[in-house]
């Protein structure tokens, strides 16, 4: 496999910020369920929720010093699955709405996750620096 040119990697790096950002504010935005319930949120959903506010910034960070990339893109591709399945089937919201996004948002966030899933974290990343170390090793 060749290596990536200096805009491969740029292109990346760029994707791992900009996603690990969607991610930490998504989390962010979830931190008051840690202090009141919504009315009509059931338990189960609330306890999922806060599940996340602890699981989206470790992926964030993950991705954002490129660090285990795919398998942290492969756990935020889950979320966002399940971010449409419950836009869609529970919120009864569209793909796109008048005043805002649908579930298109989550779509393209989970594009995201998916080239980082096939391409990984490029040059710049914790992974490339583990990768260089090994070149040479028996084992």
């Amino acid at each position: 496999m060749q290596p990536y040119t200096k805009s491969q990697n740029i292109a990346l790096l760029v994707l791992r910020l900009i996603t690990a950002v969607i991610f930490l504010y998504a989390a962010y935005a979830k931190l008051p369920l840690w202090y009141f319930e919504p009315d009509g949120m059931s338990p189960l959903l609330v306890m999922i929720m806060k599940l996340l506010t602890i699981v989206e910034p470790l992926g964030a960070l993950a991705i954002t010093i490129g660090f285990l990339t795919r398998l942290a893109a492969s756990g935020l591709s889950i979320i966002m699955v399940g971010a449409i399945w419950v836009s869609q089937f529970v919120m009864q919201i569209g793909f796109a709405t008048p005043t805002g996004a649908g579930w298109n948002f989550s779509l393209v966030v989970l594009a995201g996750c998916i080239v980082l899933m096939a391409f990984g974290a490029g040059a710049w990343s914790v992974d490339a620096k583990r990768k260089k170390g090994n070149i040479g090793r028996a084992g």
